[in-house]
């Protein structure tokens, strides 16, 4: 069983903390940028990015968001590290990849805060469900019985959706690079390429998952959500070169994407509100219950079977979303380590140090009347028992049985 204990946090003023139009935007505080691009990926965890900017919080603060829809995860980092996106929504493993220098040429990043908690999802094809893999015992089964190499997409080499599901098929045995083969996909192209047969199922974010199951291409794996409950996943990145260059750009972005967070979370009218307008041709281009569905915790197997999942995407959580926790990235860089993407160790805690920015969340969040923790990681319970609290990550990473023998390209197969 999951389970997750949130870090302690500093009491609530119990007053309405919105920060009122013209802060951060007098003189020295002003942005330094008026208008900055933030890319973004087509999931429904881009809201929070597009909201900002849909709402005006962007412009309370002095600055204009300019959301900016890019192809593939690979498209997005070479922009973001470029200097053609400001910031941008970014899978958790993405700026600590580049940062490491083992996804695209090394790069010092930052992450803002975090994005969202929970809501991706695991898909297996339906011929496969027809075989009877509809769920991760009958998958395994499935895979070590037939005489055929299993394919499995997921998004970005040190993304969060290579490592659910290479966590996920770990969990029961299956070795992610032994026994099957994963491939990197870009989430738009996910159903796709279940439906013509390239690949035997996908992890991604929503709405793919649930559009898979519409569609009647793919059935329920399992939920992020499954494999670690309320688990970090999309943050706000940027070089640390903007963060130097450009802080009031930095905290203006920032205060208006937190604003957001909290707006969505804060009303079920508020996430329909949301759901239909990222489902426009300009963000997610979908129909709206492909994401309506899934972001109020109404979930279906494609079998037959419907629940309601508590645990699912969130956006703000009181606050417990946003928290750049340095246990949360140091998690990142562990499974970097076990997939043999770091030929060694890094100095776990302090590359999230560098990365995580703590300080600057707290100041921003301080403003804004948002609690923070007292402390700067978290312990959680992951599915196969073990418990992640960020301490002796060294130990952690090499205590798992099933793991990498070699040192395995990042970047190899990514899309253009």
């Amino acid at each position: 069983m999951t389970t997750s204990a949130a870090p302690a946090r500093t009491a609530d003023t119990g007053k309405d903390t919105a920060v009122s139009a013209g802060a951060f935007v007098a003189g020295s505080d002003a942005p330094e940028t008026p208008q900055v691009k933030v890319g973004f990926m087509a999931l429904t965890d881009c809201a929070s990015i597009v909201m900002a900017h849909e709402l005006g919080f962007d412009r309370q603060h002095g600055v204009t968001i300019v959301p900016t829809r890019e192809a593939s995860w690979a498209r997005l980092r070479d922009k973001l590290v470029a200097g053609e996106l400001a910031y941008a929504q970014a899978l958790y493993g993405l700026p600590y990849g580049v940062h490491l220098g083992i996804s695209g040429p090394r790069t010092d990043m930052a992450v803002l805060m975090t994005l969202n908690h929970n809501g991706q999802g695991l898909s297996i094809a339906r011929s496969l469900a027809d075989q009877g893999a509809t769920d991760l015992n009958g998958l395994a089964a499935l895979i070590r019985r037939e005489r055929r190499t299993f394919t499995f997409a997921q998004t970005f080499p040190t993304g969060t959706h290579a490592m659910w599901l290479y966590y996920w098929l770990a969990s029961a045995g299956i070795h992610p690079m032994a026994d099957v083969r994963a491939i990197v996909v870009p989430p738009t192209r996910m159903v796709g390429f279940v439906r013509d047969g390239s690949v035997d199922g996908f992890s991604a974010g929503e709405p793919w998952n649930h559009r898979g199951i519409m569609d009647g291409v793919t059935v329920h794996g399992a939920a992020s959500q499954d494999i670690w409950k309320d688990h970090p996943e999309k943050v706000l990145a940027c070089t640390a070169a903007q963060v130097r260059d450009c802080p009031n750009t930095t905290r203006a972005v920032m205060a208006a994407v937190l604003q957001a967070s909290r707006w969505i979370d804060a009303s079920p009218a508020n996430r329909l509100r949301m759901a239909e307008t990222i489902a426009g041709s300009a963000y997610v281009n979908t129909s709206v219950d492909a994401i309506s569905e899934r972001i109020q915790g109404h979930y279906q197997d494609g079998m037959g079977r419907h629940w309601q999942d508590p645990n699912h995407l969130h956006f703000f959580n009181e606050g417990f979303v946003n928290f750049p926790c340095l246990s949360d990235g140091m998690w990142f860089m562990t499974q970097f380590r076990r997939w043999g993407l770091l030929k060694q160790h890094p100095d776990y805690l302090g590359v999230a140090t560098q990365i995580n920015q703590v300080a600057l969340y707290r100041d921003v969040a301080g403003a804004l009347g948002i609690a923070t923790p007292t402390d700067d990681m978290r312990s959680d319970t992951l599915i196969d028992g073990t418990v992640w609290n960020g301490r002796e990550p060294a130990r952690y990473a090499d205590a798992f049985a099933i793991r990498a023998a070699t040192v395995q390209p990042a970047d190899a197969a990514l899309p253009a």
